[in-house]
């Protein structure tokens, strides 16, 4: 029996496609963290993705298209990680969620090595990945902002915890972190060091009954 194409299974070629694609991400990501996107080229992404410079700019059109790729994906993946699958961490939980995902990019250098260096060239404003890079810091910044004044209306963080402070602060921390444990993992504790940090903002601006 033939189906509407609608209601057909995926065919191989679909499957292979989609496979193609992935493999191509995958790739990118690491040669843009290990060489960054100038010293990228889509030649070398397609021979280790086992396609043909054709076939990969049938998926991408440029380089920059790729880039994007990489890049939304890597926003897919934190953010569902940050904000979970039920109602999003506000007040110190936020603090608690920043910290698990350091403790999880610790195990994974190529992407906190893709977010350093494109943070890097990104400040270029020709550069393909600045406005990304201009998106990346706004949400944070607007993620973890409410976040804090959820809690300071809650009860849970003092009213007068100087909110912008706090969060420019928090993101400034962990980017050092990320750079300095690419340089010297063995020697940077990322994980922890984050951990003591915001244990420090707790001290200072914890409400006394916030247990």
């Amino acid at each position: 029996m033939s189906f509407p194409p609608r209601y057909r299974a995926k065919s191989r070629v679909d499957l292979s496609g989609e496979e193609s694609r992935a493999k191509a991400v995958a790739v990118a990501t690491e040669l843009f963290a290990t060489a960054g996107f100038k010293g990228t080229s889509v030649a070398a992404v397609a021979a280790r993705t086992g396609l043909s410079q054709s076939g990969l700019l049938h998926h991408f059109p440029s380089k920059a298209a790729l880039l994007a790729a990489v890049l939304e994906e890597r926003d897919r993946e934190d953010g569902d990680f940050l904000t979970g699958t039920t109602t999003p961490p506000l007040g110190w939980a936020a603090f608690d969620s920043l910290t698990a995902l350091v403790a999880r990019n610790s195990t994974r250098p190529h992407l906190v090595g893709l977010f350093v260096r494109l943070a890097a060239e990104g400040t270029e404003p020709s550069h393909p990945a600045h406005a990304w890079v201009q998106q990346h810091y706004a949400s944070m910044r607007t993620w973890l902002a409410e976040a804090v004044r959820t809690g300071q209306k809650s009860g849970e963080i003092a009213a007068d915890a100087p909110v912008e402070t706090l969060v420019r602060t928090t993101i400034a921390v962990i980017d050092g972190l990320q750079q300095q444990w690419l340089l010297q993992p063995e020697d940077v504790a990322m994980a922890a060091e984050f951990e003591a940090f915001t244990d420090t903002l707790r001290a200072r601006w914890s409400t006394v009954d916030a247990g």
